[in-house]
């Protein structure tokens, strides 16, 4: 049951067909992990958070850099030189003190990716480097928790949802091709990526929409179109085409 503050509070959400308290309900009870609280994870992260999500776990190793400002608005000029970790949650809690927040500080690695989202319902992939979100969509796949990936370049971005088992993963998408070095971005484009990526974690929780499965929706700023491609899974795909790629139930 709902308390009287979160009625009120979430009483715009709680109207739309589908979600209602039932719906508001789930959103309180779920687990999100965030990779990333900078350009991605800044959006996602405030708008699960102000959805009413009841846990959500960021993981960053970096401090705040004037740099970032442009587009990572859990973070101000005050925190420059903090733990990206310590603003974001001084954020995140100051939007909405019912949300539990877990701030790592820490690398995700090989060593440490299954132990960082296990018992988490879902992975918004805001990282910045291909090389740790294939790590992350390996971990979604073998531990079966949907994968929410989403990326950006200049006033470009593109975002799929990848549910293990049932759909295509990030490998099937780019095929192991890793790029290097810093990217242009301008600030509005990760704000509508990761509000994107929030949209689809929130339709899932609650079991209502169309999801970003098999499809990757790009979006160009600069003409302000959108548009989807079909993206089929790979029979071969080292990540989710073969039994040793999946976590069997």
């Amino acid at each position: 049951m709902l308390t009287a503050d979160e009625r009120q509070r979430y009483n715009r959400q709680i109207m739309i067909p589908g979600i209602g308290e039932k719906g508001q309900a789930k959103l309180r009870r779920a687990k999100v992990f965030i990779a990333g609280g900078g350009g991605l994870g800044s959006p996602a992260a405030i708008y699960l958070a102000a959805a009413g999500i009841g846990r959500i776990r960021l993981v960053d190793h970096d401090r705040v850099e004037l740099s970032n400002l442009n587009r990572q608005v859990l973070h101000g000029d005050a925190d420059i030189g903090r733990k990206k970790v310590d603003s974001a949650a001084e954020r995140l809690k100051k939007l909405n003190r019912g949300v539990a927040v877990d701030a790592i500080d820490d690398r995700i690695t090989e060593d440490n990716a299954s132990r960082l989202v296990a018992g988490f319902d879902l992975i918004v992939d805001a990282m910045d480097n291909l090389p740790t979100r294939y790590l992350l969509n390996k971990t979604a796949i073998e531990e079966n928790i949907p994968f929410f990936h989403g990326a950006v370049y200049g006033f470009e971005g593109r975002a799929m949802t990848i549910i293990p088992g049932k759909s295509a993963c990030l490998w099937c998408l780019y095929q192991g091709r890793v790029t290097e070095g810093r990217f242009p971005v301008i600030g509005v484009a990760p704000a509508v990526i990761g509000g994107i990526q929030a949209t689809e974690a929130i339709k899932y929780l609650t079991g209502i929409g169309e999801l970003l499965t098999n499809r990757l929706l790009v979006y160009d700023g600069l003409n302000l179109e959108f548009s989807h491609f079909t993206i089929e899974r790979d029979p071969n795909c080292p990540h989710c085409g073969h039994p040793g790629g999946q976590k069997k139930e």
